[in-house]
């Protein structure tokens, strides 16, 4: 299960770590704690020091009900902070968390190994067209609406069911544009309640049937903190507790504020499992 990443392959059948740089003032647990250059760095570099494989750097909070931010200033957010990674780790493999197609390039040319869209494709009808011409690999995820509306959308009658569905659509759709790379999301916290979010958790091995490379994102959520009633400062037991399930399950890629502790869950399954 390769995915190539600026010319080098990157083998997911042994599961791998996503590090989360976030660089936006109101992410739900990070925001606004890296807030100069030195800091950034500081976080850069002790995630991959406890080994991430990849790093995913934000600029738009998609927490529900985020505050909107323009296209240019995302843009003028992220960019440098890719820029800034590479100059210190250059061997660094930079995931962008964006929807906007335009963002996307900007970062990609500025030396950005993936594209992760919260999206797949469907806020920005450019986004698919962009990274198909960008040749890099594409993450998407399963979301309704926007981070302002996502939080009215959760009539499902089947979640799983719909979802199956959403991914084949959006693969096929990513597929004609000449996506070659795709990683799929379900997307924890997404128009879902926390009921929902276990129920897709639980049956998460079943979209292993698209064949494709899936990643886990649960890290500190309130799917953790609500169910337990606790902050997301407090929900790094719980998230290595999802953590461990998202790998049982099929798991790829476990996307994390915690690097070390990933690690460690990934170390313990792979001795459970053989």
């Amino acid at each position: 299960m390769l995915i190539n990443c600026k010319g080098a392959l990157k083998d997911l059948s042994q599961p791998k770590i996503m590090g989360i740089l976030n660089v936006t003032p109101d992410s739900f647990f990070d925001g606004g704690k890296y807030r100069d250059e030195a800091q950034l760095l500081t976080q850069a570099e002790k995630m991959l020091s406890e080994g991430a494989d990849f790093i995913d750097i934000g600029a738009y909070s998609s927490k529900p009900n985020a505050e909107f931010v323009p296209e240019q200033e995302e843009q003028d957010r992220i960019v440098p902070i890719v820029e800034l990674v590479l100059k210190h780790f250059p061997d660094t493999l930079i995931s962008v968390d964006t929807f906007r197609a335009e963002v996307a390039k900007a970062c990609v040319e500025s030396g950005a190994a993936i594209v992760n869209d919260i999206s797949a494709g469907m806020l920005d009808d450019k986004m698919l067209e962009t990274v198909g011409k960008l040749n890099v690999p594409y993450i998407m995820m399963h979301m309704r609406g926007t981070p302002q509306t996502m939080v009215k959308l959760t009539q499902y009658d089947d979640i799983v069911k719909e979802m199956l569905f959403y991914f084949a659509a959006r693969i096929a759709a990513a597929r004609s544009f000449g996506i070659n790379d795709i990683i799929i999301d379900p997307g924890f916290g997404f128009a879902k309640t926390l009921e929902q979010n276990y129920e897709v958790l639980g049956k998460m091995e079943l979209f292993q049937m698209s064949g494709l490379p899936l990643l886990a994102g649960m890290s500190r959520k309130s799917m953790i903190y609500k169910l337990l009633g606790i902050t997301p400062q407090e929900a790094l037991n719980g998230t290595t507790a999802l953590n461990t399930i998202a790998l049982m399950k099929g798991a790829n890629i476990l996307r994390v504020h915690d690097v070390k502790e990933a690690k460690e869950s990934i170390k313990i399954v792979d001795m459970l499992m053989g």
